[in-house]
């Protein structure tokens, strides 16, 4: 699978609030009331990311989680990257 141009990436950001291109990734950051919120919401990516076979970089400091995606075989970010933040979109 071949990385998706960076004009592609910001066109099809548009349709992802709060998603930012950096570094050859999308990222997002989400913040919850607590840490169980947090907690659970990592878990609702977890089961998003075993359905489309696509897995998020996740970082957690209490009721934060940070997102990171992007498509290692292809060094960069591809269409499962916007499948999958689409898929987290849908989550909240």
């Amino acid at each position: 699978m071949k990385p998706c141009s960076e004009n592609k990436i910001k066109l099809a950001l548009i349709n992802l609030e709060g998603w930012a291109y950096n570094d050859g990734a999308i990222e997002k950051r989400f913040v919850f009331t607590n840490f169980i919120d947090a907690l659970g919401f990592i878990l609702k990516v977890g089961i998003c990311s075993e359905k489309i076979n696509h897995h998020a970089e996740i970082f957690n400091v209490f009721n934060k989680v940070q997102l990171r995606l992007t498509t290692h075989d292809a060094l960069g970010v591809t269409e499962n990257d916007f499948l999958l933040a689409a898929a987290i979109e849908k989550q909240l």
